[in-house]
């Protein structure tokens, strides 16, 4: 299919009403050593606008909200901020001209309060020192304008991850900004706590604050968006009105090709009996009665966007993160509170999300993070035999392709690709017959990536479950034999191969159906 032809940042109509923009990209290209993270990219966001930010992972956007925040400098093009180049004046320079920008992971102090937090770099200073009466006043301004109701008192730990992403946004508000950039800000947030985000940013938008709006929601980029900037592979592809633009458009210009070029490839797969049932399974705040099933010699996939329950989904099942309510059942045996040795006992195993902080154990040797998972079978009358870690490790290595002259070597030598098949390998070695891999190719390189999948299709052909979790949708119809699609901590569709499609897998994930 022809790529759009692209219409830059050019505004709808209403919005050009609005003034000179408050902010603006012309020509700005990023490279890195091997990567044009952003090419000839034209931005501009107006007064008062709500701006939703769309691309796929790796699209530019994240490059294109540091540039804006001064955080980086262009490779070519320019900058300007209230109509002046920022040049290479940094996040120092882009906040004094108004640019706030809140990222995804919170950054605020959880041990003292949310005045103290708010008044982080801007103390108010009276005859004695320090005025936390003055600090405390300030705050409730603060929140006053934002119409919300907080405790400037409450120390921040005790407040709800909503209420925690409101204090951000407050804090943000301290320099008086013109742009405020939210970057995810109800990811990590419960259905129920995110029109708490969203009628702020409604409120603050009313006040003359211009917002770029980073999410996938579209239920939600609905509610509070004016326009909507999508880009692709570095570039901008087009600018939109919201209101004028329906989903199916949008991820076509996100994804850049005919539904039909994005369809799975065949496969035909002989299924057996169910391993995994889960029925009813509920962890507060993400998961609400979560039920589904797999069978042996599947590659079960799970989509939804950041902060819809994947990795609390896995965590559950493995018993790493304690149940509110449901069943876990494998291979016939059904368990009401799993618990992580019970199910290991029981065959599963789980790759977890974060490989360098919970999946290795850098100081050891590749073959020692391999067969930990199950030293019995690498002992002799109840010693470890290092003849049979040995032929236990090669095999699984030469099986995974493994590249490592020495096994013995610490783990952490190895490139992450090679550590995570590594991790892979450990639930092989322990002979477990459900996998779940949590972002198993996340941050390695597109041949180890190319291997990963071989691998989980190779496992399940053995008879066990591969259940896999990826953010990056497009990998999930190139691998899996059937998807589903987790939103609003539900499972509310169901794909099967050759149905699968990264439009479909997106507008499922990114669309209500309420």
């Amino acid at each position: 299919m022809p790529e759009p032809t692209p219409d830059r940042s050019t505004p709808p109509v209403a919005l050009r009403d609005r003034g000179a923009p408050i902010a603006e990209a012309r020509g700005v290209s990023r490279v890195y050593p091997g990567v044009t993270a952003l090419d000839d990219v034209d931005f501009a966001v107006h007064r008062g606008e709500v701006r939703a930010l769309l691309g796929q992972n790796g699209a530019g956007k994240s490059t294109l909200i540091r540039l804006l925040s001064g955080v980086e400098v262009p490779s070519e093009g320019e900058i300007l901020l209230g109509g002046e180049p920022l040049g290479a004046g940094g996040v120092q320079a882009a906040k004094a001209r108004g640019v706030a920008t809140c990222y995804q992971e919170l950054s605020l102090v959880p041990g003292v309060t949310v005045a103290e937090n708010l008044a982080l770099g801007h103390w108010p200073v009276g005859r004695f020192g320090i005025s936390g009466k003055a600090m405390a006043d300030r705050a409730r301004r603060t929140f006053e304008r934002l119409g919300a109701d907080i405790d400037v008192h409450a120390e921040v730990s005790s407040l709800t991850l909503a209420q925690q992403q409101i204090v951000e946004i407050a804090r943000a508000l301290q320099d008086d900004p013109s742009l405020l950039i939210l970057d995810e800000p109800t990811s990590a947030l419960a259905a129920a706590e995110v029109d708490l985000v969203l009628d702020t940013v409604k409120r603050l938008a009313e006040q003359g604050v211009a917002v770029l709006y980073v999410s996938h929601r579209m239920d939600e980029i609905r509610q509070i968006a004016d326009t909507a900037t999508i880009m692709r592979n570095g570039k901008v592809i087009e600018t939109v009105s919201i209101a004028g633009s329906d989903t199916a458009h949008i991820i076509e210009l996100m994804i850049g090709a005919d539904p039909e070029e994005q369809a799975a490839p065949a496969r035909v797969r002989e299924l057996g009996d169910v391993l995994l049932d889960v029925r009813g399974l509920s962890v507060a705040p993400k998961l609400h009665d979560v039920s589904f099933s797999g069978r042996a010699g599947e590659v079960l996939g799970i989509a939804g966007l950041l902060g819809s329950g994947r990795s609390e989904l896995l965590r559950a099942i493995a018993g790493f993160d304690a149940i509110g309510a449901g069943t876990v059942t494998v291979g016939g045996e059904t368990v009401s509170t799993p618990k992580p040795a019970r199910m290991r006992a029981l065959g599963v195993g789980m790759t977890p999300e974060d490989r360098k902080g919970r999946g290795v154990i850098p100081g050891l040797g590749i073959d020692e993070n391999i067969v930990m998972s199950d030293f019995s079978r690498v002992s002799r009358g109840g010693v470890l035999s290092s003849q049979g870690i040995a032929t236990a490790t090669k095999t699984l290595a030469e099986k995974l392709h493994i590249k490592a002259h020495d096994l013995s070597r610490p783990i952490s030598t190895l490139s992450g690709g090679n550590q995570q098949k590594a991790v892979i390998a450990r639930w092989l070695h322990a002979d477990s017959r459900v996998l779940l891999l949590d972002e198993p190719t996340r941050g390695v390189d597109v041949e180890a990536k190319a291997q990963i999948y071989e691998i989980m299709r190779a496992v399940a052909d053995t008879g066990k479950l591969v259940v896999f979790v990826s953010s990056e949708i497009e990998e999930l119809p190139l691998a899996c034999d059937r998807v589903l699609v987790l939103r609003g901590g539900q499972v509310h569709d169901e794909f099967t191969a050759p149905d699968i499609s990264l439009p479909v897998l997106l507008q499922a994930s990114m669309v209500s159906s309420d």
